[in-house]
């Protein structure tokens, strides 16, 4: 399957994650103008952004750029997590295959951003259980890894609950900068 002909749509009894869209602009603009939440977004090697969105104008420009990586240039897919309880978007995932020079080659990088409210265990876990299985196959890799910073207590119980484990390995950037704080979950 190639996810960027199809773009998959994954549900459980929580959430519904799908492609971005532009309405999703006003539901994203409160997560990416969410000072405490941004500690926690993976902005490693993307170019200094750290997603912070100033207006609802920035949102919809980053919508555009997201959707363009994904129909054009075959970067990344950008999700959105919509809450089926509260009928919001609060969050998105992004997932590649990235191909470099490091332990990190022919690996998903998955992204998860999530509003601050909504950094919680019980609601990573259950985006975990979407996404980890299925996207081993729509991506072809043997290996999933996502950043988590220590003081991400949360977020790094969860993964430990999915069975990820802390890697010491370093991911290198474009420009050879080192990243830390990834865990890896293998097939």
């Amino acid at each position: 399957m190639n996810i960027y002909e199809t773009c998959p749509i994954l549900e459980n009894e929580n959430y519904i994650l799908r492609l971005i869209e532009d309405q999703d602009a006003l539901d994203l603009f409160d997560v990416y103008h969410d000072k405490l939440a941004l500690p926690f977004f993976n902005s490693d090697n993307c170019h200094g952004s750290n997603f912070y969105c100033a207006s609802l104008e920035d949102m919809k420009n980053t919508i555009h750029y997201w959707l363009i990586e994904y129909h054009d240039t075959h970067g990344f897919v950008r999700l959105s997590i919509f809450d089926k309880k509260i009928h919001k978007v609060i969050g998105t995932i992004e997932i590649f295959k990235r191909v470099a020079d490091d332990y990190f080659t022919q690996c998903g990088l998955l992204r998860i951003d999530l509003g601050s409210h909504f950094e919680k265990k019980e609601v990573i876990q259950s985006i975990l259980d979407l996404i980890v299985s299925s996207f081993f196959d729509y991506l072809d890799c043997k290996k999933i890894a996502t950043k988590a910073p220590v003081y991400a207590i949360e977020r790094i119980e969860a993964l430990q609950d999915k069975g990820f484990k802390k890697s010491t390995e370093i991911l290198y950037g474009h420009h050879q900068e080192e990243y830390y704080d990834y865990w890896v979950i293998e097939r």
